[in-house]
């Protein structure tokens, strides 16, 4: 099958931002719970609580996410990751706004890779709000599949790339079970590795439950949140270079840049960067900084 076939494919959702999701995912975040009043912007990834994948359970997946090839491409590829993705931030997003999300598959390629063929997936989200034309968020989400595993065959991890030495600032995070389960509750994420413990290290080969990448991506956002709580993103692109794993703590970093901009990156126990973004601050007239 022609998977290329798939690009140009569009899916439309519509939702209501509304206060209890908002409210779980701060929880769990370990800030104050309150239910946010109508009009609270939302912080930047958080849209990640709506438009939520509501397949049926008839329709997973042996990974659990939805059986592939209806809007994205039928990849025979088993293992599924969040490689990275880019946003732009034109307008808030607000709890009690109606948003409508446009997705369309930009791009599929195919390549060989250290273990095995792989096959990237590019969609793209325009989000909306309720009769406007205007997009309020523009986001490209990238999407890796890789083959099995084969019994006994070692993991073939990317090569390590040390973490910067220097941070402004720097969180530990312990991951557990209950995290990654709550996160996954919030997201409505099927997918197992993220929660099964047999099923992520017998079937896909991972040392322990992997931590979301989304999750990773909103927690580098939550540290600048805290260091710099009135600065508006306009712009944040990650790349998840190296998966992170419960059995180990890891740590969330950031740093001012010369241009203005705020390089973000996690990094493992052992100093290994896992994931590289950064974050450009709006200006004070509206532009980016």
């Amino acid at each position: 099958m022609n998977l290329t076939e798939w690009i140009g494919r569009t899916e439309t959702v519509t939702d209501t931002f509304t206060a209890t999701p908002y409210a779980a995912l701060a929880a769990t975040l370990d800030h104050p719970a309150e239910r946010p009043q109508p009009g609270t912007a939302l912080p930047p990834l958080w849209h990640w609580l709506y438009f939520l994948p509501l397949y049926r359970q008839s329709e997973v997946g042996a990974d659990g996410h939805a059986k592939r090839g209806r809007f994205l491409p039928p990849v025979a590829l088993p293992r599924r990751m969040w490689a990275g993705s880019q946003f732009s931030f034109h307008s808030p997003l607000r709890i009690g706004d109606e948003v409508t999300r446009t997705s369309t598959i930009a791009n599929v390629s195919e390549k060989e890779g250290r273990s095995g063929k792989l096959v990237f997936v590019k969609v793209k989200h325009e989000l909306r709000r309720s009769g406007e034309q205007a997009v309020a968020l523009t986001e490209f989400h990238d999407i890796v599949y890789r083959e099995a595993i084969q019994p006994g065959a070692p993991e073939s991890a990317p090569t390590p790339t040390q973490a910067p030495a220097d941070a402004d600032w720097e969180r530990k995070v312990v991951p557990d079970d209950v995290l990654l389960f709550r996160y996954s509750a919030l997201t409505f994420n099927g997918h197992r590795i993220h929660y099964d413990r047999r099923y992520v290290t017998e079937v896909e080969g991972y040392p322990g439950l992997v931590v979301h990448g989304p999750l990773v991506a909103t927690l580098l956002l939550d540290l600048l949140r805290e260091h710099l709580p009135e600065a508006q993103v306009a712009r944040f692109e990650f790349r998840a270079l190296r998966p992170v794993f419960d059995i180990h703590h890891f740590y969330v970093c950031g740093q001012r840049e010369a241009d203005g901009s705020i390089h973000l990156w996690a990094k493992d126990h052992e100093g290994w960067l896992t994931m590289d973004a950064r974050a450009t601050l709006q200006a004070v007239d509206g532009g980016a900084a």
